[in-house]
């Protein structure tokens, strides 16, 4: 599922709106520092030592290969809700299967995908059609689950399906506790959004403008009731937002933006009677069906994913927008992600084909609560630590401890054992202090190999656009193109050594005193990863430099 972020401080709006009856639960990625530092667009590429701000050492990195040749350039498959393959700095840096001809309407290379001369939409009809929005894992396990236990009690069941009827009783209970929130969180935002654009619409009347920031509000002196009471309301947003230069119709967009997210969650994602899975018509159920989908690996929003292939692989030359992690590297774009939670069988495909067409790295921001086909998933993982794959996975955005049965897909094998070519990411600040590790972040000293950043990433948006946003999505490719560079001049090197090599070399902050996501108080870094560190590219390639020397 493709996290929600905002910028604004969600939980200290509340201030002025205690009057409110709605009791607000927040579940998205919200970054709540008190610190109004704001980060440089290119944070994520700088130094801890040089710069003083947490980044990746990207640029320093790229400094350490100025004279040395790359000996290949490496593939990394996004696997996502789609690429914009149009966007200005990602011309030159999709992949191209140059054994497909192009619009024949054949299966020239015979992969069994027609025309994927770009990639291959999983959740797409063959007439060209698009999955945009999807439900729940969890709501479609609870269809599932009702029409077999729907109305009995555990002494109506037999003994061999009483472990499956406690799991039935656990969705049940889940299920109806999220829908109620998400039903909550929309009304709760539809009226903010109301009341902020009623005042904002008083504000603009009396400066006679179109738009406006703090500045101009601290300087409103007037006697008129509703004015006033208006740039009160509208000054205490103003307070709690990190970026000072924020106007007042940016907060009206982002408002917009987490209203229209639970109203998508109320519409689509807890809908019980919502499935457009037609619309790939094929059976979700059948494992061992591969060939489905079209070629589009653009979709109808590409926002996700084109945010995700700009961090790993946008143009470093080109003096255009941002400069991505990683130069000689080429995007596959998957789509298989909707507006909702992914489907295991998409899951798995999508692997196979990154892996069968010659991805070295795979991205995949994105994650769900529950995975009943783990098994088809955990063999396509299997596929992929046999072939040589690096797999980069986002820890999420619950401002949780992930373990392996509430965080899917991860790298533990359903059976045993686990996968030594799996990076599991939590996303990061630029502060070396309290508020290192995002607020939103999930966590783990068992699952988390440890963090990168992933708050107020600047990349690649579809049109040509750039923003700013946040999540352990933002995270993983930062990873995945560290990972990228390695392998364009070291190729030798194997998933395992990848795996390790970064592992050893994070910038060390697990000794910081953090602020633990999701809870009200503070433990060292060290606790939230295996590692209580930040990847760090220059000292990925100093040690990958010494390993293969």
């Amino acid at each position: 599922m493709r996290k929600f972020s905002l910028t604004i401080f969600v939980g200290l709006l509340l201030c002025f709106f205690q009057a409110s009856a709605y009791s607000y639960t927040f579940t998205g990625a919200v970054f709540t520092h008190a610190d109004s530092l704001k980060a440089p667009n290119d944070w994520f590429l700088m130094d801890p030592q040089e710069d003083g701000i947490i980044g990746t050492s990207a640029q320093k990195a790229h400094e350490f290969l100025k004279n040395k040749q790359p000996k290949q350039t490496v593939v990394v498959a996004v696997i996502d809700s789609g690429v914009d393959i149009a966007h200005e700095d990602l011309q030159g840096k999709i992949w191209v299967n140059t054994r497909e001809i192009p619009g024949n309407g054949i299966d020239d290379d015979k992969n069994g995908y027609v025309d994927d001369v770009h990639g291959w939409n999983f959740i797409g009809g063959s007439d060209g059609s698009h999955v945009a929005e999807d439900s729940h894992e969890l709501t479609r396990e609870y269809v599932r689950l009702k029409a077999i236990y729907g109305g009995l009690t555990e002494d109506d069941v037999k003994k061999k399906q009483r472990k499956e009827f406690a799991y039935w009783q656990r969705i049940q209970r889940n299920f109806e506790t999220d829908k109620a929130e998400a039903e909550m969180n929309f009304n709760f935002f539809q009226n903010m959004e109301g009341m902020f654009n009623q005042a904002a619409d008083i504000v603009k009347e009396y400066l006679s403008v179109d738009d406006f920031g703090a500045a101009e509000l601290s300087e409103i002196e007037t006697d008129d009731s509703k004015v006033k009471s208006s740039v009160g309301m509208l000054m205490q947003v103003f307070n709690n937002i990190r970026d000072d230069e924020m106007s007042v119709n940016e907060v009206i967009s982002e408002l917009a933006e987490a209203r229209q997210h639970f109203e998508t969650q109320v519409n689509f994602a807890y809908n019980l009677d919502f499935d457009p899975r037609h619309i790939v018509g094929d059976d979700p159920e059948d494992y061992k069906d591969r060939n489905y989908g079209n070629n589009d690996p653009t979709g109808p929003d590409s926002s996700h994913g084109t945010h995700v292939a700009g961090i790993i692989a946008a143009d470093r030359n080109n003096d255009l927008g941002i400069k991505g992690v990683a130069e000689h590297v080429l995007i596959m774009p998957i789509r298989a992600v909707p507006d909702g939670d992914e489907r295991d069988k998409d899951v798995a495909n999508a692997i196979l084909y990154a892996v069968d067409n010659g991805a070295h790295v795979i991205n995949m921001s994105f994650g769900k609560s529950y995975s009943p086909g783990k098994k088809a998933v955990d063999r396509a993982v299997k596929y992929a630590e046999r072939k040589g794959v690096v797999l980069v996975h986002a820890a999420g955005n619950s401002s949780k401890e992930t373990t392996p049965t509430n965080n899917f897909p991860n790298r533990f094998y359903e059976k045993k054992g686990e996968a030594s070519n799996w990076l599991e990411i939590g996303a990061s600040s630029w502060l070396a202090n309290e508020d290192l590790p995002a607020s939103f972040s999930n966590f783990s000293n068992t699952g988390v190999d440890f963090f990168a950043p992933g708050v107020d990433i600047y990349s690649t948006m579809p049109g040509g656009e750039y923003k700013k946003n946040s999540g352990t999505s933002m995270a993983a490719p930062t990873v995945a193109g560290v990972a990228a560079l390695l392998l364009a001049y070291y190729p030798q090197l194997k998933p395992s050594q990848i795996r390790q090599i970064l592992k050893s070399t994070v910038h060390d902050e697990s000794a910081l005193e953090v602020n633990k996501p999701g809870a009200e108080e503070t433990v060292s870094f060290g606790k939230l990863s295996r590692t209580g560190g930040v990847v760090n590219a220059y000292r990925a390639l100093q040690m990958a430099e010494s390993m293969t020397r």
